[in-house]
């Protein structure tokens, strides 16, 4: 069947009408006709969403989460496509583990994902995994990281872009340096960190091993993906480099343009996550970052946590927080109502720019005839309440809880399929 979005705004520009024929967009026009018609006046509708960047939990923890509930809080969120981090049990290291998470999306088929593989082997940062049979597998992985534990080793570092390279692969970085930044750091390092009594977490351990790898990458030309930048001295490190030529992209996270190290003074271990919060010149410093491009995505590092894990002294509590069906809100709250970026900047760093980065041809493209018919309708004036007990997620690790968010998806498309209308799953359930 075909299906007209009626009156929708593409990237916040003109309202015009959308014809979805099957898994494409069969025409952009006026007064279109089609079997069903979805009234989108006052919707502005974007290519459907990709985040880099999301923690599925499946295998091993899904207890907190699984592909199935996570492809749901994804599309609820108007993303289309994900990628799953490789820090599962077991690791995602290989073929047959990528093969698993890949098979799982497409058969619970909410949003596409994505395996992330591991660099190297068990997380363990001592050699190399099997990174040509996951980039050749079925799930074609093109995205690589040991995310959660820094690839500390230089050399290791060096040989994995090297190796990458051959697949037109990206190695997404944790950037902490282990000796600067240990297990035990759990806050910005400074004067409340030192007050509060938690073991510090500088910002030079992150931008250490970013400058490092940006030489690195320039060395191998090879790409280099930096995971959820926190601190401004990270985003000059990163424009520096790309006014050298180097291939180095980078990701924020909604959470790093909002919430502030501040929010630490409860030791409410709900704001605890890694890298941490950051005082509000780095969260500045973040924002004008992702408005002039030298941060490219946004990627939500969703990180669900069963209350066991989290529900602990500050210090022994797991890092995380949810963040798929926030996203979108956080992003117009705090870079739409500033003007720091347009609908069409949204698009560009939620979708484009991702979808280019994991190597997604049929993701972030333009809104025109013949384009794959991946798209979501947002509401620039839905406000809502982030309820905990409300979301998709196994989890209710939410920082936002109780906080009103300025927009939100409403509809959103997969290959012409609708998975959310109305802002609730067509199916209205989550098959486990």
């Amino acid at each position: 069947m075909s299906t007209v979005i009626r009156g929708a705004a593409p990237l916040g520009g003109k309202p015009v009408d959308v014809l979805l024929d099957g898994p494409v967009i069969a025409e952009v026009g006026r007064k279109l006709d089609g079997d069903s018609v979805i009234d989108a006046s006052g919707l502005v509708l974007l290519p459907g969403l990709v985040d880099l960047h999301v923690h599925l939990r499946e295998p091993g923890r899904e207890d907190t989460e699984t592909v199935a509930s996570g492809s749901a809080a994804a599309a609820l969120g108007g993303f289309t496509a994900v990628h799953a981090m490789a820090n599962t049990d077991p690791v995602a290291d290989s073929a047959e583990i990528v093969e698993q998470v890949w098979r799982r999306g497409r058969e619970v088929g909410l949003v596409d994902v994505r395996p992330v593989g591991a660099v190297s082997k068990g997380l363990a940062g001592e050699s190399l995994a099997e990174m040509g049979n996951m980039a050749r597998s079925a799930a074609a992985v093109r995205v690589f990281s040991d995310d959660g534990h820094c690839v500390a080793d230089a050399r290791l570092m060096r040989r994995a872009l090297e190796y990458a390279k051959a697949f037109d692969a990206v190695i997404a970085q944790h950037a902490q340096d282990p000796r600067l930044a240990d297990a035990s750091a759990c806050a910005h390092e400074g004067p409340l960190s030192g007050r509060l009594g938690l073991p510090g977490w500088p910002a030079v351990a992150e931008e250490s091993i970013v400058a490092r790898d940006v030489m690195l990458a320039e060395h191998t030309g090879s790409r280099l993906h930096v995971c959820h930048v926190s601190s401004g001295g990270t985003v000059e490190v990163i424009r520096w480099a790309k006014a050298r030529g180097i291939a180095v992209t980078a990701e924020v996270a909604p959470h790093h343009l909002l919430l502030t190290c501040d929010l630490l003074e409860t030791y409410d271990p709900l704001f605890k996550v890694n890298p941490p919060l950051r005082p509000d010149d780095d969260v500045q410093a973040l924002r004008a970052g992702l408005a002039d491009g030298t941060i490219d995505a946004v990627a939500t590092d969703h990180a669900p946590h069963a209350a066991h894990d989290k529900d602990h002294a500050f210090g022994d509590a797991a890092f995380g927080m949810l963040g798929l069906e926030t996203a979108l809100g956080v992003i117009a709250l705090t870079m739409v109502e500033t003007g720091l970026l347009d609908w069409a900047g949204v698009a560009d760093r939620m979708s484009v720019r991702p979808a280019a980065i994991g190597r997604l041809a049929d993701h972030g493209g333009a809104i025109a005839a013949g384009a794959p018919a991946n798209l979501v309708l947002v509401d620039p004036a839905g406000a809502w309440t982030v309820d905990p007990a409300a979301l998709a997620s196994r989890s209710r690790n939410t920082p936002f809880a109780g906080r009103t968010l300025p927009a939100r998806a409403v509809a959103t498309f997969l290959r012409g399929r609708p998975t959310v209308e109305s802002g609730a799953l067509v199916d209205g359930k989550v098959t486990a």
